[in-house]
Protein backbone atom coordinates (compact mmCIF):
# COMPACT_ATOMS: atom_id res chain seq x y z
CA UNK A 1 0.00 0.00 0.00
CA UNK A 2 1.55 3.39 -1.15
CA UNK A 3 0.38 5.49 1.53
CA UNK A 4 1.64 9.18 -0.37
CA UNK A 5 -0.22 8.23 -3.40
CA UNK A 6 -3.26 7.25 -1.82
CA UNK A 7 -3.32 10.24 0.18
CA UNK A 8 -2.73 12.30 -3.03
CA UNK A 9 -5.02 10.69 -5.49
CA UNK A 10 -7.80 11.61 -2.43
CA UNK A 11 -6.97 15.03 -1.98
CA UNK A 12 -6.99 15.41 -6.08
CA UNK A 13 -10.89 14.14 -5.48
CA UNK A 14 -11.82 16.30 -2.79
CA UNK A 15 -9.95 19.18 -4.85
CA UNK A 16 -12.77 18.53 -8.12
CA UNK A 17 -15.30 18.24 -5.15
CA UNK A 18 -14.56 21.37 -3.92
CA UNK A 19 -13.44 23.88 -6.85
CA UNK A 20 -17.12 22.36 -8.13
CA UNK A 21 -18.87 23.24 -5.04
CA UNK A 22 -19.46 20.37 -3.08
CA UNK A 23 -20.50 20.56 0.55
CA UNK A 24 -17.88 20.45 3.09
CA UNK A 25 -19.24 17.42 4.35
CA UNK A 26 -19.41 15.61 1.24
CA UNK A 27 -15.77 16.15 0.40
CA UNK A 28 -14.35 14.89 4.03
CA UNK A 29 -16.51 11.90 3.65
CA UNK A 30 -15.32 11.27 -0.08
CA UNK A 31 -11.72 11.41 0.78
CA UNK A 32 -12.28 8.96 4.09
CA UNK A 33 -14.18 6.31 1.61
CA UNK A 34 -11.09 6.36 -0.90
CA UNK A 35 -8.78 6.09 1.65
CA UNK A 36 -10.55 3.56 3.52
CA UNK A 37 -11.08 1.33 0.52
CA UNK A 38 -7.77 1.68 -0.09
CA UNK A 39 -6.44 0.00 2.88
CA UNK A 40 -5.82 3.41 4.81
CA UNK A 41 -8.38 2.66 7.99
CA UNK A 42 -6.96 5.39 10.66
CA UNK A 43 -7.60 8.82 8.05
CA UNK A 44 -8.52 12.32 9.32
CA UNK A 45 -9.45 14.69 6.64
CA UNK A 46 -10.61 18.57 7.38
CA UNK A 47 -11.51 20.69 4.72
CA UNK A 48 -12.79 24.08 4.76
CA UNK A 49 -13.98 26.48 1.73
CA UNK A 50 -10.37 26.95 0.33
CA UNK A 51 -8.16 24.50 1.87
CA UNK A 52 -8.03 20.47 2.72
CA UNK A 53 -5.82 19.22 5.28
CA UNK A 54 -5.44 15.08 5.16
CA UNK A 55 -3.92 13.34 7.99
CA UNK A 56 -3.51 9.44 7.55
CA UNK A 57 -1.69 6.62 9.33
CA UNK A 58 -0.40 3.40 7.71
CA UNK A 59 -0.34 -0.07 9.40
CA UNK A 60 3.06 0.08 10.14
CA UNK A 61 2.46 3.25 12.25
CA UNK A 62 3.84 6.19 9.58
CA UNK A 63 2.19 9.06 9.69
CA UNK A 64 1.78 11.24 6.73
CA UNK A 65 0.06 14.44 6.08
CA UNK A 66 -0.86 16.75 3.21
CA UNK A 67 -2.08 20.33 2.56
CA UNK A 68 -4.00 21.65 -0.11
CA UNK A 69 -5.53 24.72 -1.45
CA UNK A 70 -7.99 24.75 -3.42
CA UNK A 71 -10.22 28.04 -5.55
CA UNK A 72 -13.05 27.79 -6.32
CA UNK A 73 -13.94 27.71 -10.07
CA UNK A 74 -17.73 27.03 -10.53
CA UNK A 75 -20.61 24.92 -9.95
CA UNK A 76 -20.66 21.78 -11.54
CA UNK A 77 -22.90 19.20 -10.54
CA UNK A 78 -21.82 16.72 -12.71
CA UNK A 79 -18.24 16.38 -11.53
CA UNK A 80 -19.90 16.29 -8.33
CA UNK A 81 -22.30 13.19 -8.79
CA UNK A 82 -19.00 11.53 -10.88
CA UNK A 83 -16.35 11.28 -7.89
CA UNK A 84 -19.01 10.71 -5.33
CA UNK A 85 -19.91 7.57 -7.50
CA UNK A 86 -16.05 6.68 -7.94
CA UNK A 87 -15.41 6.82 -4.13
CA UNK A 88 -18.74 4.65 -3.48
CA UNK A 89 -17.36 1.76 -5.70
CA UNK A 90 -13.81 1.22 -5.41
CA UNK A 91 -14.60 -1.70 -3.77
CA UNK A 92 -16.98 -3.25 -5.71
CA UNK A 93 -15.53 -2.27 -9.29
CA UNK A 94 -11.58 -3.49 -8.50
CA UNK A 95 -10.15 0.10 -8.96
CA UNK A 96 -6.78 0.26 -7.98
CA UNK A 97 -5.29 3.42 -7.34
CA UNK A 98 -4.13 4.02 -11.09
CA UNK A 99 -7.78 3.54 -11.88
CA UNK A 100 -9.14 5.96 -9.65
CA UNK A 101 -6.56 8.74 -10.43
CA UNK A 102 -7.30 8.18 -14.00
CA UNK A 103 -11.06 8.27 -13.76
CA UNK A 104 -10.47 11.33 -11.57
CA UNK A 105 -8.45 13.55 -14.45
CA UNK A 106 -11.38 12.46 -16.86
CA UNK A 107 -14.09 13.72 -14.75
CA UNK A 108 -11.78 16.67 -14.09
CA UNK A 109 -11.23 18.02 -17.98
CA UNK A 110 -14.67 17.43 -18.78
CA UNK A 111 -15.96 19.86 -20.90
CA UNK A 112 -18.44 22.83 -20.24
CA UNK A 113 -21.22 23.62 -22.54
CA UNK A 114 -20.19 25.97 -25.43
CA UNK A 115 -19.62 29.04 -24.59
CA UNK A 116 -22.62 30.10 -26.66
CA UNK A 117 -25.03 27.83 -25.16
CA UNK A 118 -24.27 29.62 -21.75
CA UNK A 119 -24.86 32.85 -23.07
CA UNK A 120 -28.06 31.89 -24.31
CA UNK A 121 -28.75 30.21 -21.28
CA UNK A 122 -27.87 33.03 -19.20
CA UNK A 123 -30.38 35.54 -21.42
CA UNK A 124 -33.34 32.95 -21.23
CA UNK A 125 -32.74 32.45 -16.88
CA UNK A 126 -33.02 36.55 -16.80
CA UNK A 127 -36.00 37.09 -19.38
CA UNK A 128 -37.73 33.66 -17.38
CA UNK A 129 -37.22 35.07 -14.09
CA UNK A 130 -37.88 38.27 -15.13
CA UNK A 131 -41.45 37.07 -16.23
CA UNK A 132 -42.17 34.73 -12.62
CA UNK A 133 -41.59 38.71 -10.95
CA UNK A 134 -44.44 40.24 -13.24
CA UNK A 135 -42.66 41.46 -16.20
CA UNK A 136 -44.20 41.67 -19.79
CA UNK A 137 -42.72 40.39 -23.18
CA UNK A 138 -41.16 43.27 -23.28
CA UNK A 139 -39.38 43.14 -20.18
CA UNK A 140 -38.50 39.54 -21.26
CA UNK A 141 -36.45 40.49 -23.99
CA UNK A 142 -34.71 43.41 -22.67
CA UNK A 143 -33.64 41.35 -19.26
CA UNK A 144 -32.83 38.19 -22.07
CA UNK A 145 -30.38 40.97 -23.52
CA UNK A 146 -28.78 41.66 -20.25
CA UNK A 147 -28.83 38.09 -18.92
CA UNK A 148 -26.18 37.77 -22.40
CA UNK A 149 -24.17 40.68 -21.62
CA UNK A 150 -24.18 39.65 -18.01
CA UNK A 151 -22.64 36.35 -19.11
CA UNK A 152 -20.69 37.87 -21.89
CA UNK A 153 -19.01 40.60 -19.78
CA UNK A 154 -18.35 38.04 -16.41
CA UNK A 155 -16.95 35.59 -18.37
CA UNK A 156 -14.31 38.16 -20.23
CA UNK A 157 -13.25 39.65 -16.93
CA UNK A 158 -12.95 36.38 -15.26
CA UNK A 159 -10.23 35.44 -18.07
CA UNK A 160 -8.70 38.21 -16.99
CA UNK A 161 -8.64 37.43 -13.15
CA UNK A 162 -10.64 40.32 -11.98
CA UNK A 163 -11.67 40.59 -9.08
CA UNK A 164 -14.99 38.68 -8.27
CA UNK A 165 -16.12 41.87 -6.28
CA UNK A 166 -15.23 44.08 -8.84
CA UNK A 167 -17.19 42.09 -11.52
CA UNK A 168 -20.11 41.65 -9.35
CA UNK A 169 -20.20 45.70 -9.15
CA UNK A 170 -19.42 45.90 -13.06
CA UNK A 171 -22.55 43.64 -13.85
CA UNK A 172 -25.16 45.03 -11.15
CA UNK A 173 -24.54 48.17 -12.92
CA UNK A 174 -25.13 47.00 -16.01
CA UNK A 175 -28.11 44.79 -15.52
CA UNK A 176 -29.43 48.71 -13.81
CA UNK A 177 -28.34 50.79 -16.38
CA UNK A 178 -30.35 49.23 -19.19
CA UNK A 179 -33.16 48.86 -17.75
CA UNK A 180 -33.06 52.15 -16.56
CA UNK A 181 -32.56 53.36 -20.30
CA UNK A 182 -35.07 51.24 -22.00
CA UNK A 183 -38.12 52.06 -19.65
CA UNK A 184 -36.73 55.67 -20.45
CA UNK A 185 -36.98 54.77 -24.53
CA UNK A 186 -40.35 52.97 -23.47
CA UNK A 187 -38.79 49.76 -24.50
CA UNK A 188 -39.59 47.86 -21.48
CA UNK A 189 -42.40 49.19 -18.75
CA UNK A 190 -41.39 47.22 -15.79
CA UNK A 191 -38.03 48.83 -14.58
CA UNK A 192 -37.73 47.07 -11.07
CA UNK A 193 -38.86 43.57 -12.36
CA UNK A 194 -36.41 43.93 -15.40
CA UNK A 195 -33.37 44.67 -12.77
CA UNK A 196 -34.35 41.54 -10.42
CA UNK A 197 -34.70 39.41 -13.29
CA UNK A 198 -31.20 40.06 -14.50
CA UNK A 199 -28.92 40.19 -11.44
CA UNK A 200 -30.51 36.79 -10.40
CA UNK A 201 -28.35 35.17 -12.37
CA UNK A 202 -24.68 37.02 -9.93
CA UNK A 203 -27.32 36.01 -7.33
CA UNK A 204 -24.96 33.12 -5.03
CA UNK A 205 -28.26 30.44 -4.30
CA UNK A 206 -25.89 27.59 -4.02
CA UNK A 207 -23.21 29.48 -1.85
CA UNK A 208 -25.74 30.69 0.65
CA UNK A 209 -27.45 27.02 0.55
CA UNK A 210 -24.22 25.08 1.20
CA UNK A 211 -22.88 27.82 3.78
CA UNK A 212 -26.66 27.05 5.64
CA UNK A 213 -26.08 23.20 5.41
CA UNK A 214 -22.37 23.52 6.58
CA UNK A 215 -23.24 25.11 9.67
CA UNK A 216 -26.35 22.71 10.42
CA UNK A 217 -23.81 19.91 9.86
CA UNK A 218 -21.52 21.48 12.55
CA UNK A 219 -18.98 22.58 9.82
CA UNK A 220 -18.66 26.21 11.29
CA UNK A 221 -16.29 27.80 10.03
CA UNK A 222 -16.92 26.86 6.41
CA UNK A 223 -20.44 27.89 7.63
CA UNK A 224 -19.64 31.34 8.90
CA UNK A 225 -16.90 31.85 5.64
CA UNK A 226 -19.84 30.79 2.94
CA UNK A 227 -21.97 32.97 4.24
CA UNK A 228 -19.52 35.67 4.43
CA UNK A 229 -18.43 35.06 1.04
CA UNK A 230 -22.12 34.74 -0.46
CA UNK A 231 -22.83 38.32 1.63
CA UNK A 232 -20.45 40.03 0.16
CA UNK A 233 -21.46 39.06 -3.41
CA UNK A 234 -24.89 40.56 -2.30
CA UNK A 235 -23.12 43.47 -1.31
CA UNK A 236 -21.61 44.03 -4.70
CA UNK A 237 -24.58 43.61 -6.92
CA UNK A 238 -26.15 46.17 -4.62
CA UNK A 239 -23.11 48.48 -4.85
CA UNK A 240 -23.38 48.22 -8.57
CA UNK A 241 -26.88 48.58 -8.88
CA UNK A 242 -27.38 51.09 -6.20
CA UNK A 243 -25.11 53.38 -7.62
CA UNK A 244 -26.35 53.41 -11.23
CA UNK A 245 -29.94 54.48 -9.59
CA UNK A 246 -28.63 57.00 -7.25
CA UNK A 247 -26.87 58.55 -10.60
CA UNK A 248 -29.97 57.90 -12.90
CA UNK A 249 -32.04 59.61 -9.85
CA UNK A 250 -29.54 62.69 -9.43
CA UNK A 251 -28.84 63.67 -13.36
CA UNK A 252 -32.76 63.23 -14.13
CA UNK A 253 -32.10 60.48 -16.02
CA UNK A 254 -29.35 61.09 -17.48
CA UNK A 255 -30.40 63.92 -19.13
CA UNK A 256 -32.12 61.46 -21.83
Amino acid sequence: MDINRTINIAAYAGKILLESGAEIYRVEETITRICNSCGILKVDAYVTINVIIISAESNYSETVSLIKRVKRSSQNLEKISRVNNISRHIKDSGYTLEDIYKKLQKIDSLKTYSYKLNIFSSGGASGFFCLVFGGNIRDFAISFIIGCLIKLVSSTLSYLQANEFFINIICGAIAALIALVSTKLNLSIHTDTVIIGSIMLLVPGVAITNSIRDTIAGDLLSGVLGGVEALLVAVAIAVGTGIVMRLWLITGGFSL
